[in-house]
């Protein structure tokens, strides 16, 4: 299933065949590219940067590598090939054949989440648009670019969907896609996540391994759904998706790569030390660690939901590998445990399986996340230093749902306003770090030079060697 790219908007869904959508489309992506130009990586319209572009769907030679200016970048429509006799897998549907079109009842939801999921899209770019300023090496500059120009195709996605089924008010929400802005008091981003700033290069790296992580869950969740064109759509950007967390797994494995080659040649593990050897020490990689695994873990929604049982009742969003799930696949009458705060602790209660959906696929998340957080820890003790990263608790530093009442430590453990207030400066960034992280930050951009902070990568992208050129200034 190869993609057309001799088209204005390259694609594999016969655009050429709808004259009233491919009008639609082309009318949209003029201001798509005038939002890239105010709101796309800072400064780097003229650069030649090595990217890979989608030209088929096939997880075989999908992609193709050259040299390409970021404006100029092909974004396009690309959906996974149809599956013949696919059928709805859970819910009250199940066993129905798939939804080839939007059913009139459940239209709203399903907008609902198409834009929800839409909108994550643009406001990462949004929150990345300046670390390019500041990147510590060309590689890493093109791993930034190349994960801003795939959010962007997964822009494109969502807005093929609404323009393609929803009629005028799905060309409405794909206007205001690109109106609202990362941040902005007025007019933010739907979630908390993607309104805080990302600074710095080790904040960048731990967003794309926790909230691109959380945005693999959310995709093959919907890519379950009994409305086809969403679940096809979502399975190719799941291909797309992998990169990015390599990304993040990669480059904080790299921070800490390099930390502990320099407290091993200063034979310390005094901080103040191990920051004036320009790395950054271990203890602030833990309190960067929190914070974004606890913001993630907001992203899920609330533990216990009616929306959500409500999507997967009615056949919209399943389970993170629903069809691998050995129930009915309806939950009728199932429980799944859910925490509450009683009796000044942690407990967990049966509460019914489909109002715990969100708290289930929050579950799977925090499984694959620690399996990562595991691999960084096989540096630190391969360099022999007595120091484990650990996730925090998911009741730790919520800002939604009932476990955002109370304060909870990174061990689970309900304490006071006083201990809190005394203590989250061990268990979270403090102004100081990120200025001390900040201090750091400044742009290498020699080709096979890499900032004192970070560690080389292992190999280069493509097969290329790590002095590659792979962003070229002109």
């Amino acid at each position: 299933m190869s993609i057309d790219y001799s088209q204005k908007i390259p694609n594999n869904v016969n655009l050429n065949d709808n004259k009233t959508l491919q009008r639609a489309l082309e009318h949209w992506q003029p201001e798509f590219i005038n939002w890239w130009k105010d709101m796309g990586p800072d400064g780097s319209q003229d650069f030649d940067v090595y990217l890979r572009t989608a030209i088929s769907v096939d997880p075989q030679g999908w992609a193709h590598f050259d040299y390409v200016k970021m404006p100029d970048y092909r974004w396009g429509i690309f959906l996974n090939p149809k599956e013949e006799g696919r059928q709805v897998n859970f819910g009250a549907h199940k066993g129905e054949a798939a939804w080839q079109e939007v059913p009139g009842e459940y239209r709203s939801n399903l907008r609902r989440l198409i834009v929800t999921q839409g909108d994550t899209e643009p406001a990462s770019v949004e929150q990345q648009r300046h670390l390019g300023l500041t990147c510590p090496s060309l590689y890493d500059m093109r791993n930034l670019f190349q994960v801003n120009v795939e959010e962007g195709r997964h822009l494109w996605a969502m807005v093929y969907l609404l323009h393609a089924y929803f009629g005028r008010d799905g060309r409405e929400e794909a206007e205001a896609l690109l109106e609202r802005r990362s941040g902005d008091a007025d007019n933010p981003r739907i979630l908390g996540a993607f309104n805080e700033k990302t600074p710095d290069w080790l904040s960048f790296f731990m967003f794309t391994y926790f909230t691109d992580r959380d945005g693999k869950y959310q995709l093959c969740s919907l890519a379950e759904s009994g409305f086809d064109p969403l679940a096809r759509t979502c399975k190719f950007m799941l291909t797309e998706e992998a990169h990015h967390m390599f990304v993040g797994e990669t480059g904080v494995g790299r921070v800490i790569q390099r930390t502990c080659e320099v407290m091993n040649q200063l034979k310390t593990d005094d901080v103040n030390k191990i920051r004036a050897a320009g790395v950054i020490d271990l203890p602030t990689i833990q309190r960067y660690l929190n914070f974004h695994f606890s913001v993630t873990m907001d992203l899920f929604g609330a533990d216990v939901s009616s929306n959500a049982a409500t999507f997967y009742t009615t056949g919209l969003k399943g389970r993170y590998e629903e069809t691998k799930q050995t129930d009915d696949h309806q939950l009728t009458g199932a429980t799944y445990p859910v925490l509450e705060i009683a009796n000044g602790g942690l407990v967990a209660l049966e509460m019914p399986y489909l109002n715990a959906i969100n708290e289930k696929l929050r579950d799977d998340y925090v499984v694959d996340a620690k399996a990562g957080i595991e691999r960084w820890n096989k540096i630190i003790q391969k360099a022999g230093i007595p120091f484990t990263l650990s996730a925090p608790h998911k009741a730790f530093n919520r800002k939604i749902g009932p476990l955002s009442a109370a304060k909870i430590s990174p061990t689970g453990q309900v304490v006071s306003e006083g201990e809190w207030t005394h203590q989250h400066l061990h268990w979270l960034p403090s102004a100081e770090d990120r200025a001390f992280v900040a201090s750091l930050m400044g742009r290498v951009a020699e080709p096979g030079k890499y900032a004192h902070w970070i560690a080389p990568p292992a190999r280069g992208i493509n097969n290329q060697a790590i002095d590659f050129e792979y962003v070229r200034f002109n």
